[in-house]
């Protein structure tokens, strides 16, 4: 397969360079086009006010081009000026953190992935429930077996895989779980604090209150150390209401008359 690798964590993170000589050992071909430098919660956001300048990349693990943008300018950028053709796959990946729940609508690494999929590529979402991992050789091997598998034909148009390895090593997993998102959203705080000038600046912090959780939802699965396996559309519109809102709107202009 010719896969187009990218990521939130910048050209340079331990997951993007574990995925990719996995990929590569695979027998894949594989193109890395990924932020210059981190890039992370910035969501679905692409540049627009600013020119996108690029740095081909080679280093020990990973060869490449870097972006001075976002995860969504790569893949654009990528598929509309670097490659020929379309990719067979898109994988947006090993990110460090968890991508569960309300995550996917901040994410870089799910709207990298689902920007392939908007284009009618087939993709797919890597993270890990850990923010400074270690050794991202088992879960890049794992999931190069996945890709090897899964049978990207059968997945609908427009849909990403959102894969989300626990908090563990390998040999510590439960299983694998395909699951819904988690829908409970964050509690969140700001933390007020001085800097050195003795202004004040704020810091965003918070949690997701887990006594909250569907215990078979992403977000409670993977704190039991399973593999989550959740597929993600981004057709938004709320079709239980529509015929709802309709009536509403309809008596709302005869009232006017």
């Amino acid at each position: 397969m010719e896969i187009l690798l990218t990521n939130d964590d910048g050209i340079h993170a331990p997951g993007i360079k574990s995925l990719y000589q996995a990929l590569i050992t695979a027998g894949h071909r594989v193109r890395v086009v990924a932020p210059l430098t981190e890039q992370s919660a910035v969501g679905h956001s692409v540049t627009i006010f600013s020119p996108i300048r690029v740095r081909e990349i080679q280093e020990q693990g990973l060869t490449g081009h870097a972006l001075s943008g976002t995860p969504v300018d790569c893949v654009k950028w990528a598929m509309n000026f670097l490659l020929g053709t379309r990719p067979d796959l898109v994988v947006s990946g090993i990110n460090n953190g968890a991508n569960v729940g309300i995550d996917v609508l901040y994410s870089g690494t799910v709207s990298a992935a689902t920007e392939g999929a908007l284009a009618g590529v087939p993709a797919l979402a890597v993270s890990i429930d850990d923010f400074n991992p270690q050794d991202l050789r088992g879960q890049a091997q794992w999931t190069a077996g996945l890709i090897e598998r899964f049978p990207w034909d059968r997945l609908p148009e427009q849909n990403v895989l959102n894969l989300n390895f626990p908090a563990c090593s390998m040999d510590r997993i439960q299983g694998v779980r395909v699951c819904s998102q988690t829908n409970v959203v964050y509690q969140d705080r700001y933390h007020c604090r001085k800097d050195p000038r003795g202004g004040d600046y704020y810091w965003l912090g918070g949690e997701i209150p887990m006594q909250l959780v569907d215990p078979e939802a992403d977000r409670a699965l993977l704190s039991r150390n399973y593999v989550t396996l959740t597929p993600l559309k981004f057709e938004l519109t709320n079709f239980n209401v529509l015929n709802e809102l309709q009536e509403i709107v309809q008596s709302a202009k005869m009232q006017d008359k």
